[in-house]
């Protein structure tokens, strides 16, 4: 009886897709992120919510062949060094991603970043106006803080990309990896990225600096020496731009002058008052559609501000800030929160949760409007309720403030009017005085005109007498020399 020979094991299967087929899709699922680990699907990130794409988990080895041969060789260098490595990705017409490679557990996984091909525009973004102000300074350090996937990025984009289609500069941006793909405009954009057009940041701000910049962009303020040269670029007439991982504009601040040692904090506090042009603070939130937008807190460095960065006053900016929304457009990141709760934007719940002060929001809001925190509280709604008689007198007590507001105006407007008709005799009366002076000035003119005429004419008899005059000597030396000439002599 003959054995039957047992059959080979069956191949290991690969993954039915590729990298691509999971960026692409990511991309059609506005995914922002693509987490790759061995032993479980792909996993993406919507609407701030990691899912699993529904496929096979990934196997080390599929893992492998997916993500090295992505890498040239200095980033497998670097990867083998450190262990992990930052690098960009596109996939043609999709996007263009962000990618870190890590090793975990003795295995490779990966975070795919999107990073859209269109750059959003400021006013796309919903941007205020006070983040458009500071493209337009000219020169100083302007910085972009906030977690991790709150839109930094993003935002740098809409402001470099507004500066570039409105001023003829010279920008470079130096970057690791590159993201945005900028397109020159009115400026000329220079983009460099690390590890494959500079070996790093230190060196390419030296080297920037001899490349007759007026815009600088670095991508992120990793360590001292950097934070040294981007304040010193700015310090020397550029405006500079860059990004950093902190949560508002005191904490910023703060992270700059502590990551110097301690005998430098009095150099570099003098430093940075007077490069420091402004912070912009971002944290993304869900709206009530499911999509995100950011709160956004705004420092501009006034007077006062830079007074009390150069002190050390730190703890004080918060309360200067929220002081001066009105002057400078300056806001808090509750400020930011109470503005998209009033355009109900967002949820209560969401706003209390995104809050680094909740108690100070809640006392906010009862301050400012004494009804929007009862009515979100309970249901979320800032809309009122038909059968809700205290809305009626609510409106009783608004219409009663108008209508106070209206008689003030009115005496504000009559008082007004009565300078604008004192204002309007003055005129009249200055007019009646200018006509009066050309008058006089006309009057002048004819005058000088007939005294020129009268000296024209004068000149002209002068001028015919001295003639005949002339004619007339001429004459009597003629005779003169005829009878002296006719004298016999002796």
């Amino acid at each position: 009886m003959t054995v039957p020979t047992p059959a080979p094991p069956p191949a290991e299967q690969q993954p039915q897709f590729t990298l691509n087929d999971l960026l692409i899709y990511m991309a059609k699922q506005q995914a922002s992120d693509l987490h790759l680990k061995p032993m479980r699907p792909p996993l993406i990130r919507v609407k701030g919510m990691l899912v699993e794409v529904k496929t096979a988990p990934l196997k080390p080895q599929d893992l492998e062949r997916m993500l090295l041969p992505l890498l040239n060789r200095a980033q497998r260098e670097k990867f083998d060094a450190l262990q992990s490595v930052d690098f960009g990705y596109g996939v043609p017409g999709v996007a263009r991603y962000r990618a870190n490679c890590y090793m975990q557990r003795g295995t490779v996984g990966a975070v795919f970043r999107r990073v859209p091909i269109q750059i959003l525009s400021i006013d796309t973004l919903e941007l205020p106006r006070a983040i458009r102000e500071l493209t337009t300074i000219p020169d100083g350090l302007v910085l972009v803080t906030g977690p991790t996937g709150s839109g930094k990025s993003t935002t740098l984009a809409a402001m470099i990309s507004e500066i570039s289609a409105n001023e003829p500069l010279h920008i470079v941006t130096i970057e690791d990896p590159i993201e945005f793909l900028f397109t020159d405009k009115q400026a000329a954009i220079s983009q460099r990225e690390v590890g494959t057009d500079t070996p790093n940041f230190k060196e390419a701000l030296r080297n920037a600096m001899r490349q007759d910049p007026d815009v600088i962009m670095v991508g992120e303020m990793r360590d001292v020496e950097t934070m040294q040269t981007v304040m010193t670029a700015a310090e020397t007439g550029h405006l500079v731009f860059s990004t950093l991982h902190t949560n508002n504009a005191a904490q910023t601040i703060d992270r700059i002058i502590d990551a110097f040692p301690p005998d430098q904090h009095k150099q570099i506090r003098a430093q940075l008052s007077l490069v420091l042009r402004g912070i912009v603070s971002l944290k993304l939130v869900k709206t009530l559609d499911g999509k995100m937008t950011a709160a956004i807190e705004i420092l501009k460095n006034t007077p006062q501000i830079a007074k009390m960065v150069e002190e050390g006053h730190t703890r004080d900016i918060l309360e200067a800030m929220e002081g001066s929304v009105g002057l400078y457009r300056m806001q808090s990141m509750n400020q930011s929160l109470i503005a998209l709760l009033v355009h109900q934007k967002i949820s209560y719940k969401d706003a209390m949760e995104l809050s680094s002060d909740p108690d100070d929001l809640s006392l906010k809001l009862r301050k400012l409007f004494p009804q929007i925190e009862e009515r979100v509280r309970q249901g979320g709604d800032m809309a009122p309720s038909y059968s809700d008689f205290s809305q009626i007198t609510e409106l009783m007590d608004i219409k009663k403030l108008y209508e106070e507001q209206e008689v003030n105006w009115r005496q504000r407007l009559g008082e007004k009017d009565e300078e604008i008709e004192n204002l309007r005799h003055d005129v009249d009366f200055l007019r009646q005085q200018i006509e009066q002076v050309k008058n006089s000035r006309n009057q002048n003119d004819d005058e000088v005109n007939r005294m020129r005429a009268d000296n024209e004419r004068l000149r002209a008899d002068a001028q015919a007498k001295i003639g005949q005059l002339q004619e007339r000597i001429k004459e009597l030396n003629q005779k003169l020399m005829a009878a002296a000439a006719a004298v016999p002599k002796k």
